[in-house]
Parts: C-alpha cells; sequence; structure tokens
C-alpha cells in the first residue's frame, strides 16, 4: 500500500481544495436505478422528506424479471450502506453475487436507502447545501430520523407492516442508535441483519484511527473547530476520473484506494467490483460522522456525539453523552463479522456481543483474510456471507 495509497490521499485532498461543492453531476454517472435497468431488472426511484427537511432517495428493485413475481407476496428488505457509500455499494458486484439483486431473485421487494448528504440525497427543504447547518448531522441523525423515515414509507408503500434490513458498517450503526433511541421500531423490523457491525471501536488498527483519532477523537480541539459541520470527502469528478483511469492502469492502484481506509489486503476483492465503486464513491458524508466514530475509538464507548463538557450539560443534561442502550434492541438481529476487519474487528465485536443481550446471531466468517470491504466486494461474498442472509431471512418467512 505505501506510498501508493498515501498519494491517492493527497490527490483527494488537492481535488477536494479545487472543488467546489458542486462539482458532480449525477447526469454524468450511471445512477443506481440506471445500473439495475442495466441487468433486466425493473427499478423504481421514490423520495422521502424527512422530518428535517432531507430530501432522501430510495432505488427499488420490486421484482424479479427472472421470477415475474409482480403478482405475488415479496416480503420488503432495506438495504443500508455504509459511511462515504451509497446504495451503489450492494450492486456493484452485479446479479451473480451483489446482496441487492440475489435478495430480488429470492422473492423479495429490495428498497436500497441513500443517507443524507450522500450524492443521491444532496436537498433540503429548508436549508441550502451551501449552508454548514446543512451538514450539522452525524449518523445519530440518520438513525434516529432517515432510517425510521424510510421504514415507514416503505411500509405505507407495499402495505406490510415490517421490514428487514440489512446494513453495512455505518449501515448497522444507524440500526443500532434506531432501535436503541426509537425503540418502538423493533416491531417494525421483521429481522435484523449487520455486516461488519461497527458500534465499539477501541481495538481498531486501521491508520485513520492512528492518524486522525489524536487529532479530532476528543472535543474541544483547533481540528474540531476546523471540520465540524462541513462536508467530507465529497463526490468529485476529477478525483474519480483520476483514481477511475488508475484502475484500468493498474489493479493494485485500484485496490489500494478502497483498502486503505480497511486495511487488511485485498486477496479476496474484485476488481472490477472497486472499479464500479469508483464511479460514484466517496459518495459524500458530513465530517460530523467521522468525527463521531473517531470518538468512540477515543473513548471505547458506544455513545452520541461529544460536544463538550458545557455543550453537553445543555444538550444532554450531563458531562459526558450517553450510551446508547443496546438492551432496549429487541427485534431478531443477525451479525456477521470478519477477523481481518481493521475497522470493526473481532474483539471490538466480542464486546458488542457481550453488551447486545437480545443478539440472535453472532457469525464469524470462516475466512481469515475477509476484510471489512470485502462484505460488497469480495469474490466469495455470496457463497461465505449473502446466501447466509437470504436464508435466515427465508427462515422468518417459513421458506
Amino acid at each position: 500500500m505505501g506510498a501508493i495509497a498515501y498519494l491517492l490521499v493527497f490527490c483527494l485532498a488537492v481535488g477536494l481544495a479545487a472543488a467546489e461543492k458542486s462539482d458532480y453531476c449525477l447526469s454524468e454517472i450511471v445512477k443506481s436505478d440506471e445500473r439495475i435497468r442495466s441487468h433486466g431488472y425493473p427499478a423504481e426511484a421514490h423520495t422521502v422528506v424527512t422530518e428535517d427537511g432531507y430530501v432522501l432517495t430510495l432505488f427499488r428493485i420490486p421484482y424479479s424479471h427472472k421470477l415475474k413475481n409482480q403478482n405475488e407476496k415479496r416480503p420488503p428488505v432495506l438495504l443500508q450502506h455504509g459511511l462515504f457509500s451509497n446504495s451503489d455499494c450492494f450492486l456493484s458486484s452485479g446479479p451473480d453475487n451483489s446482496l441487492a439483486y440475489l435478495l430480488a431473485d429470492a422473492g423479495y421487494d429490495v428498497w436500497l436507502g441513500n443517507a443524507r448528504g450522500n450524492i443521491y440525497s444532496r436537498e433540503n427543504n429548508i436549508i441550502s447545501i451551501n449552508s454548514p447547518k446543512f451538514w450539522h448531522f452525524d449518523w445519530h441523525e440518520i438513525g434516529t430520523i432517515d432510517i425510521p423515515a424510510m421504514i415507514d414509507y416503505i411500509i405505507d408503500e407495499t402495505g406490510h407492516s415490517q421490514v428487514h434490513y440489512a446494513g453495512h458498517s455505518q449501515g448497522t450503526t444507524v440500526y443500532l442508535v434506531m432501535l436503541s433511541e426509537r425503540p418502538e421500531y423493533n416491531e417494525k423490523v421483521k429481522s435484523g441483519h449487520l455486516l461488519a457491525p461497527c458500534a465499539f471501536f477501541e481495538h481498531g488498527s486501521s491508520f485513520i484511527f492512528k492518524a486522525m483519532g489524536p487529532l479530532v477523537g476528543t472535543p474541544g480541539g483547533l481540528w474540531n473547530q476546523l471540520l465540524v459541520d462541513t462536508e467530507l470527502i465529497p463526490h468529485n469528478n476529477l478525483v474519480n476520473r483520476v483514481v477511475d483511469n488508475s484502475c484500468h492502469l493498474s489493479n493494485s492502484i485500484c485496490n489500494n484506494a478502497f483498502i486503505m481506509f480497511a486495511n487488511g489486503g485485498y486477496v479476496n476483492s474484485n476488481a472490477s467490483s472497486m472499479s464500479v465503486l469508483i464511479e460514484t464513491h466517496p459518495a459524500g458524508s458530513s465530517s460530523n460522522q467521522g468525527i463521531h466514530f473517531l470518538q468512540l475509538w477515543a473513548s471505547h464507548e458506544f455513545r452520541q456525539y461529544d460536544w463538550g463538557t458545557k455543550k453537553n450539560q445543555e444538550i444532554y443534561g450531563q458531562e459526558l453523552p450517553p450510551d446508547y442502550d443496546l438492551s432496549l434492541i429487541t427485534a431478531p438481529t443477525h451479525s456477521y463479522s470478519s477477523n481481518n476487519d481493521a475497522l470493526c474487528g473481532p474483539k471490538d465485536v466480542d464486546t458488542l456481543v457481550s453488551k447486545f443481550t437480545h443478539l440472535t446471531e453472532d457469525h464469524r466468517v470462516p475466512v481469515q483474510t475477509f476484510n471489512h470491504l470485502d462484505f460488497i466486494i469480495a469474490k466469495n461474498m455470496k457463497e461465505l456471507v449473502n446466501d447466509l442472509v437470504i436464508e435466515r431471512i427465508n427462515s422468518y418467512e417459513g421458506r
């Protein structure tokens, strides 16, 4: 990795410094619904407006063209992406491997979520995207506002009283936040599936923790003041073209563009899947999301955003932010984790499991080299993860 990874980080930094927030155009990329249709599946785009004005895009694969099951019962499944990502992560490996297509072919009504701030959800009916107020959120708001809004919309559209849920990385974090902060949603989740579950980070070995944790992991420092309420690594056409062309020149460069964030090598990774991801990744997010994760690394706790003693007293009525109460999560939930995850590794999953008193299943991927990103780009993810997820979802449907 070494020099190549840091060169790519430098390219990203230069590209971001030179580009304005508007330096992206959805018409220039293959969007999720277009990508779905290119493989012969029907696709829809839906808009959900949150209580605080964010306009979220949900993509849908309503049925499988292979099954022609549009007139049959199709239980809904919501898939939620991780940090810097979007709905394309569940499509990037194509119909034979990606979870979204596999679920559609298994007879499910598949919905792909996009959190506030990414390329598909960059509008707010009240606040301009150029205002710092637009970016004044982190994954706490995604968990307490965005995901519940998506679930309610899906229930209203489909007539089902419950949805199945599967999330990757931050998509697991927001699930835990939602069900602990808004426990009434436990009844609306038929089953939950956490791919690379992220809540505790004490043992995180990624260089991101080592490089940025000491700078922004605790509140009050200069870096916190500079970085808070801004867009973090937005989608940038110039940078994406450079990395995309690099992928075509060298698989090693393409691999490092992603693996530098997760570490752990890329023996299982599919280079063509990464090339697809590059088209719409990084997808944009609030800097507060990254800061919040680094705070968890520094505190060794799974708790709300730390604004510092004074502001914490104003917001929470206490000096430290409150912990998320995992005991309130009662929806049937399955965890899928791996040994070679440098972000949410096995020891931190152990901590999560010990505090998640109602966890239904703790599955560890048996391949020792499987890493954080392999859950969405590995050549063997169908056999090691996706087939298991569908098998377990099927069990709740009596299949």
